[in-house]
């Protein structure tokens, strides 16, 4: 979420522990071009951050972007004593021989909290009330194909109906609903876990967004085959809303499969209905 540069899915600065992970298994036979990616953003990162921070970037910029990717071999010096865990990530297919550490020291516990997390004392009172709200995840898909997990939808009855919702102004997927002027909401239910975090970005696609599961095909965009149903939608107009994009819509087209529960998004966690 720039030009705060944290995490829009747990506030942590990004990039927090789930991206951390995300890029490694993205870029996991290729390690120079996943520290030319992360040294791009850095410059970003430094230059929108210096505006907010009276010109002055932060200090710890470099290791927070830079010095948890760095390839560390066991035994050589620079990674520590090597852990049971290290020897069986390298087992497993260490590029080179090499590996990563994602937490900024080698050899540290695992902990039983996020230790990327944002101390309570520092989180946006706006943030945590915004947490407290639960909200519907759905999927936004768009001719490309592009997607994107969303838990800002809202549907408004009339003549006609409408649809709005905040999305990424810098995500493929709104690349692709701007060039098309269409796309394709789909509510999620719990089976979808692993669906929504990976259009989130939380989780590795291999092979791309839609190369796994079954998907329907409709002219506003691919939608889960399993999904309780699904809208199409004519972009009507978007503007800057916060540090997001709010996109209204006119409903064309909408197809109802049989009801699920719904996958909920509350306090940074997805919930299930009890």
């Amino acid at each position: 979420m720039r030009p705060l540069w944290r995490c829009r899915a747990c506030g942590a600065p990004w990039p927090c522990q789930p991206a951390r992970l995300a890029l490694l298994a993205r870029y996991r036979s290729d390690r120079p071009a996943l520290m030319i990616y992360l040294g791009t953003l850095l410059t970003e990162a430094a230059g929108q951050l210096a505006q907010l921070n009276g010109h002055t970037p932060p200090a710890d910029l470099h290791d927070r972007f830079l010095g948890w990717a760095r390839a560390r071999v066991p035994g050589d010096g620079r990674a520590g004593k090597c852990t049971r865990h290290d020897a069986v990530q390298a087992r497993r297919g260490g590029v080179g021989g090499t590996m990563f550490h994602v937490n900024h020291e080698p050899g540290v516990e695992i902990h039983h909290t996020d230790p990327f997390a944002v101390p309570a004392g520092q989180r946006s009172p706006v943030r945590r009330l915004r947490g407290r709200l639960a909200s519907p995840v759905t999927l936004w898909t768009a001719p490309g194909p592009a997607g994107l997990t969303v838990s800002s939808t809202l549907v408004a009855e009339g003549e006609p109906d409408r649809l709005l919702g905040l999305v990424d102004p810098e995500s493929d997927l709104w690349a692709a609903v701007e060039s098309a002027g269409r796309f394709a909401v789909a509510p999620l239910n719990p089976s979808h876990r692993q669906l929504a975090d990976r259009f989130a970005g939380l989780f590795p696609s291999p092979g791309g967004l839609f190369a796994t599961g079954a998907w329907t095909e409709t002219p506003y965009g691919p939608v889960p085959a399993d999904a309780g149903g699904w809208a199409g939608c004519r972009l009507d107009a978007a503007r800057e809303y916060g540090w997001g994009l709010l996109v209204e819509a006119t409903i064309e087209a909408v197809e109802l499969a049989e009801e699920t529960d719904p996958l909920l998004h509350y306090r940074g966690r997805y919930r299930e209905l009890t």
